[in-house]
């Protein structure tokens, strides 16, 4: 669906938990669904552990993709201050750049201190060790700008187009969202995106791929995708082959796969149609 002027978004997410299972990610399904109910979609996604060189690795391919080709990147976990939360540092490596307190989330890191002490009927002590300590949720590479947390201040920050938010979905969703609604509102595209599909018997995708690559060719702009099913519930072996993008493009290809298909004999079942 992306054209040269539409940047891809992608997600990164980042902690040993994932990857051990002691977690279970829900970040990338709610990431769909966040761009999906705007009309867009993700384009990638990488799990990474905590582990310092592999994080940088990864974050290096992120600004550079932002940077060359303006992609859209959020980055979840891994940004607090505990020994195994490495993305700031990892951050400011990938871009060479130092590590620095950055003076608005200094302010909201005092601010939610500040709250906490009230809430436990405790004094406020701004130079207690843990107090300190905590100043380092707001230690970002030098030259970033902050993400509002709407759920306990602490902030994320971003470089450009490139985002870090906490790992905890009650934070990291209701941040994503709104970089969506805000700083990326004018990226939406509600009702300008569908897909256009039928049920394919007893075909291979062997033979129709040359149907499907005269579509792409003859539709720049629209995606052809063809999803095999060897034991579905319902159609049994089958391939659900279809077409994406905008609607008036998507029209056009699909009546180009139909009738390519009935020209090869295929048996055809019944006809899909998903819109966003």
């Amino acid at each position: 669906m992306n054209s040269s002027a539409e940047p891809n978004f992608s997600l990164i997410i980042v902690g040993d938990e994932i990857l051990s299972g002691k977690r279970q990610d829900k970040h990338l399904a709610k990431v769909i669904e966040l761009l999906a109910a705007r009309g867009l979609a993700l384009a990638s996604a990488e799990y990474v552990g905590d582990d310092r060189p592999r994080i940088e690795a990864a974050l290096r391919r992120a600004f550079a993709r932002s940077r060359e080709a303006g992609e859209i990147v959020f980055s979840t976990g891994g940004i607090g201050a505990t020994p195994d939360d490495h993305t700031r540092q990892c951050a400011a490596a990938a871009l060479g750049v130092p590590l620095a307190l950055h003076p608005e989330a200094e302010a909201l890191i005092r601010e939610r201190m500040q709250d906490v002490a009230r809430e436990q009927g405790m004094p406020y002590e701004p130079d207690r060790a843990d107090n300190v300590h905590r100043l380092n949720m707001g230690v970002f590479p030098e030259g970033a700008t902050i993400i509002a947390n709407p759920y306990n201040k602490i902030p994320g920050f971003s470089v450009g187009d490139v985002h870090f938010v906490p790992g905890f979905p009650v934070m990291a969703w209701p941040m994503i969202e709104g970089l969506l609604d805000t700083k990326y509102a004018h990226l939406h595209r509600r009702d300008a995106y569908v897909e256009k599909s039928v049920i394919v018997f007893g075909a291979m995708e062997a033979t129709l791929t040359p149907l499907m690559e005269a579509v792409e060719r003859d539709h720049p702009g629209v995606k052809v995708f063809s999803l095999p099913s060897v034991d579905h519930p319902q159609y049994g072996r089958h391939i659900d082959l279809g077409v994406k993008g905008a609607p008036d493009a998507v029209d056009a290809a699909y009546a180009l796969l139909h009738a390519g298909l009935q020209a090869l004999g295929a048996k055809l079942g019944p006809e899909l149609v998903r819109t966003q």
